[in-house]
């Protein structure tokens, strides 16, 4: 199974509404699960909220405009799959993008290593690396931003 039929499999379950979703085939086994519980706990948060939303209001706008202007200029480059992000092909080679480094679409920006397959994830835009968003070696979650590209 290649990452984008992982992706196509995860949005359905994700619009189908399904808890929990167990495939297996002679070639691998695939277990994906809803964390119910994550909306349960944010219907309290925001059942509070109003009664203190005229005195958090004032600071959230003032923040949430200067990251969004800064953030409206790039691309995010974000992870096909669930895995582990690595910036380089093995740990003696060079990494394969920096800041600064110019990207053309299909060009090959780091690895995600899922179920002990190492997955070359490709720029999706032609540009210059602004941010790297991950550390080397670190967990990363479906649709997760890995890069971020300014295409000028």
């Amino acid at each position: 199974m290649n990452p984008k039929e992982i992706k196509n499999m995860i949005d359905f379950i994700s619009k189908s509404g399904l808890a929990e979703v167990n495939i297996e085939t002679e070639e691998f086994k695939i277990s994906v699960k809803r964390n119910a519980e994550g909306n349960v706990i944010a219907a309290p948060a925001l059942a509070a909220a109003p009664a203190l939303a005229p005195v958090a209001a004032p600071a959230a706008p003032t923040a949430a405009p200067a990251a969004a202007e800064q953030a409206n200029n790039y691309v995010e480059v974000k992870s096909p799959m669930i895995g582990t992000f690595y910036r380089s092909t093995s740990p003696d080679e060079p990494e394969l993008v920096a800041i600064g480094d110019a990207v053309s679409v299909g060009q090959k920006v780091c690895i995600v290593e899922a179920m002990k397959l190492f997955n070359e994830i490709e720029s999706e835009v032609s540009g210059t690396i602004v941010k790297i968003l991950v550390d080397n070696a670190t967990p990363v979650e479906y649709d997760q931003p890995l890069f971020l590209v300014d295409p000028s």
